[in-house]
């Protein structure tokens, strides 16, 4: 088979429980994607948060390594710059012939040079020109209804702040159609003497969730079922989780139906961004040499946990991600339980592309799972994954191993969770003494990653005052 075209569509916090198959949301174009493709249910982010999550995937290394930690608009310029000393999979698609293209939010450093990146061709959306957009009408908050409006306010001295709103702006006049509308231009005039990587990106569904009335009115908002965890108690977990819970104490189970009728419909809208791309696809013939990838760069709590936002915690509502994946030689109708991180897609687009591998210690290619998952999903049942905390300290790493999942937590006591068992996360099972043997096995596994993927920071802990861990770096799981 001759090198497929790729096109890669990446959400922002859009969580992977909203796309599965109970889920309320309306999604038509996902689902038939899904239906001619497979569905990776077990997918997950390296980090909850823009800028780390999507470096990881232009590198396939972990935040620790490629050195975006933070989300690039809140840190100083030193402490916000992807590297350009470790090879990105736009580079390697470049030196196998491909014609890369970028469209829509990059949000990952603030050159806003994707030449030095691997991209020829693009038009990317930084912070301050999305912010700007939103300000000239695009979905302004002038342009909302009040009765279906939500500010966030308190305590004295905070800004109040936007959570959820509903507009009679249609899409194609608002922020979300731009990066669809650059891409289609490209897709039009695509090189057919050559192989092309065409990526849309965009800011939805996350925060503020503003959607155009036609998508919020496919939803019944008395009917959308809450999270079993929204009012979690927190009794045997870090009490930063009870901090961050307060600050959305006040919302009634109606305002947080609200909202999620608000998130929800802004995927029905990038659903519908999604069905224009592929209606270009099938108009210029392109869709039979076309991989097509629809995943996101972290989730979103909407009320999970008595949570908004996608900053702490590290549950499943904000790690686990949509991944969809179709196309020529892809399974076709499949939905794997493998777990496969984010920036795994980064050797894996490279091997599908038949591109020179990128040798990283971080990430692993999954195209042979791609293309025959019943032979290869259990060599994918482990992830791992690493928080450093949001303008705020906070340093986690999180393994999974089957179905179950460990917390070390470098401020607080760690967490256990059996997801099989407790699929909402509510009963932290760290403290069970029938469970200790587990905990020193999976911490085991996580130093092994740590001095695998060379995350000093942690692994320089022998210093007596930081002896946090069940079990230190020496002793093997």
């Amino acid at each position: 088979m001759s090198a497929p075209n790729i096109l890669l569509f990446i959400a922002d916090g859009l969580r992977g429980q909203a796309l599965a198959p109970d889920s309320q949301v309306v999604a038509p174009n996902v689902r038939a994607l899904a239906a001619g493709g497979i569905q990776v249910d077990n997918a997950y982010t390296p980090l909850p948060t823009c800028s780390p999550a999507r470096a990881s995937l232009m590198t396939g290394l972990l935040p620790h390594n490629h050195g975006v930690l933070q989300v690039e608009h809140v840190a100083d310029a030193d402490q916000c710059v992807l590297r350009v000393d470790k090879p990105h999979w736009a580079q390697r698609l470049q030196g196998a012939g491909y014609q890369t293209a970028y469209f829509g939010k990059w949000h990952i450093e603030r050159s806003l040079k994707l030449a030095d990146f691997g991209w020829e061709v693009g038009e990317p959306l930084g912070q301050e020109a999305h912010r700007k957009s939103s300000e000239q009408g695009m979905g302004s908050e002038s342009a909302l209804d009040p009765e279906l409006s939500r500010y966030h306010q308190g305590p004295p001295g905070y800004n109040d702040t936007l959570h959820y709103g509903v507009t009679d702006v249609p899409p194609r006049g608002r922020g979300i159609s731009a990066p669809t509308n650059a891409a289609i231009a490209y897709l039009k005039d695509a090189p057919s003497d050559r192989p092309w990587c065409c990526v849309a990106s965009y800011y939805e569904p996350n925060e503020a969730m503003i959607v155009g009335r036609e998508a919020y009115e496919c939803y019944d908002v008395d009917r959308l079922r809450l999270s079993a965890n929204l009012r979690d108690d927190f009794s045997d977990r870090p009490n930063i989780y009870k901090r961050q819970q307060q600050i959305f104490a006040d919302l009634s189970d109606d305002e947080w139906r609200q909202a999620l009728a608000c998130y929800y419909g802004r995927i029905t809208e990038i659903d519908a961004q999604l069905g224009r791309l592929l209606s270009v696809l099938d108009e210029t013939g392109a869709r039979d040499d076309t991989i097509i990838v629809f995943t996101a760069d972290h989730g979103k709590y909407v009320g999970s946990h008595g949570f908004e936002a996608h900053n702490v915690g590290p549950f499943e509502e904000i790690y686990n991600i949509p991944l969809l994946v179709a196309g020529p030689g892809i399974a076709s109708g499949v939905r794997t339980n493998a777990r496969i991180g984010l920036h795994d897609l980064c050797p894996t687009l490279i091997e599908l592309a038949g591109a020179e591998p990128i040798d990283v210690p971080d990430s692993r290619s999954c195209a042979e799972l791609l293309l025959d998952p019943a032979v290869n999903e259990q060599a994918f049942d482990s992830g791992y994954a690493e928080y450093h905390g949001t303008r705020f300290p906070l340093a986690q790493r999180i393994y999974w191993q089957g179905d179950w999942k460990f917390v070390f937590n470098g401020f607080d006591f760690d967490e256990l969770y059996n997801l099989a068992d407790d699929p909402a996360e509510m009963r932290n099972l760290a403290g069970d003494p029938e469970q200790a043997e587990r905990v020193c096995s999976m911490m085991g596994e996580i130093w092994t990653r740590l001095e695998k993927t060379g995350d000093r920071a942690l692994l320089n802990s022998h210093y007596y005052s930081m002896r946090f861990a069940a079990i230190g770096p020496n002793k093997t799981p």
